[in-house]
C-alpha cells in the first residue's frame, strides 16, 4: 500500500478515533436547537457540516458511523451535522443542502459531491460566506475551481490507483485477448472518471479487450439490468469491472439470471454485502477506501483548518487498498 503522509494532528486523532471507535458503538449525531447552538459558539466548539451522497447505499452510511463515533468521542471540540441525499443523482437536493448549512451557521462544510462541476457555484458561495469547505470521496473538477479561483483541498483516496489495482488483480484470472466490460458511475463526476480510467489502464496492460462500456449511474438495478444485456450482446465476455459495489451485486444478479456463474466480477468500496459475496466466490475483488475513516479524515482537515486558517491548504491523500478472498482471510 502506497504510504500516505498526513498532518500529525490528523494521525493522532484518527489513531484516537479508531481506538475508541472499538469500545463504543455509533450513535446518531444530536440535532442541535437554536439555544445549543448559541451555547456551542459562546463554548468555542464550531459546527461542522457532513454532507454526503446516497445514505441508501451502504458505503455511505458506514461513513456517517465512522464520523458520527468520532465526534462523540470528540464532543468537547466540535458540533456535526450530518445529511446526506436519497439517491447519488439528486444533485438539486444536495446543492440546497450546501445552501441550508451555509446559512445554518456551520464553520465548515465537509462534502462527497454527487457532481463535480453542478455543486462548485453553490460551494464558492458558501466559500464566500466565510464557511470553509473540504472535499472527500469525489474531487470536484480541477478546471473549474481554477476558472472559478477556488481553493478547495480534497481528502481522499486516489480512485484511479484503487481501480487499476482492481483491474491488475482481475487480469490474472484471464488471459490476454480475453473480452471485459466496464460498469461506469456517473459520467460527471471525477472519481466515477478516475475509476473507469484505472481499470481501462489495468486492461491495457494486460491486453484484454474492453468490448463495451455503459454507465449504471452507480445504482444497483440499473447495473443488473444493463448487464444482462450487455451479456447477451456480447456472450464472450469473462470479466466485467463495476465503479462501486452496488453495481458488482447487479452484476451478480444479472450472471445469476443468464446462468453465467463463471463471470468474473470486481468492484470498488468494500461495503460488506460484497465481502459476503467475496466469501462465497461471486465477485472476485473489490477496493476498500476505508468508509469508517473518509470523513474522519475530512472532519480532521476542517478543524485544522479552523485552528491554523492562515495555513496553505494542500490535498491530502487516504488509503486505498485490494480486497480479495485471500486478504478477508488474513
Amino acid at each position: 500500500m502506497k504510504r500516505v503522509v498526513r498532518p500529525l494532528r490528523v494521525v493522532t486523532r484518527v489513531v484516537v478515533f479508531l481506538l475508541l471507535a472499538s469500545f463504543s458503538g455509533c450513535t446518531p449525531a444530536k440535532k442541535t436547537t437554536g439555544e445549543e447552538t448559541a451555547a456551542a459558539v459562546t463554548a468555542g466548539k464550531p459546527r461542522i457540516g457532513l454532507i454526503m451522497k446516497s445514505l441508501a447505499n451502504e458505503f455511505f452510511a458506514t461513513m456517517a458511523e465512522g464520523a458520527q463515533s468520532h465526534q462523540k468521542a470528540h464532543a468537547d471540540e466540535y458540533e456535526l451535522v450530518v445529511s446526506g441525499i436519497k439517491d447519488e443523482r439528486d444533485i438539486a437536493r444536495q446543492v440546497a443542502l450546501v445552501e441550508e448549512m451555509a446559512t445554518g451557521g456551520v464553520r465548515a462544510i465537509v462534502i462527497a459531491p454527487a457532481d463535480s462541476k453542478a455543486l462548485i457555484p453553490a460551494l464558492r458561495r458558501a466559500v464566500k460566506a466565510g464557511v470553509i469547505v473540504i472535499n472527500i470521496d469525489n474531487k470536484l473538477d480541477p478546471q473549474l475551481l481554477e476558472k472559478e479561483n477556488l481553493a478547495i483541498p480534497f481528502v481522499g483516496p486516489n480512485n484511479r490507483t484503487g481501480a487499476e489495482k482492481v483491474g491488475d488483480y482481475l487480469a490474472t484470472k484471464l488471459s490476454a485477448g480475453d473480452a471485459v466490460a466496464i460498469l461506469e458511475g456517473l459520467r460527471t463526476s471525477e472519481n466515477g472518471r478516475q475509476r473507469k480510467e484505472g481499470f481501462e489502464a489495468a486492461m491495457r496492460k494486460a491486453k484484454l479487450m474492453i468490448v463495451d462500456s455503459q454507465s449504471a449511474e452507480w445504482e444497483m438495478s440499473q447495473a443488473s439490468t444493463i448487464a444482462t444485456s450487455m451479456l447477451s450482446e456480447h456472450p464472450e465476455i469473462k470479466g466485467v469491472l463495476a465503479a462501486n459495489d452496488s453495481m458488482a451485486l447487479g452484476v451478480v444478479a444479472a450472471a445469476k439470471a443468464v446462468s453465467r456463474e463463471d463471470l468474473l466480477i470486481v468492484g470498488f468500496d468494500n461495503i460488506t454485502a460484497v465481502q459476503v459475496a467475496i466469501g462465497e466466490g461471486k465477485v472476485l475483488a473489490t477496493a476498500d477506501q476505508h468508509a469508517d475513516q473518509l470523513a474522519v479524515f475530512g472532519i480532521e482537515a476542517a478543524l485544522q483548518r479552523i485552528a491554523t486558517p492562515e495555513a496553505p491548504m494542500s490535498d491530502v491523500e487516504t488509503p486505498v487498498d485490494l480486497v480479495t478472498a485471500e486478504t478477508l482471510g488474513e
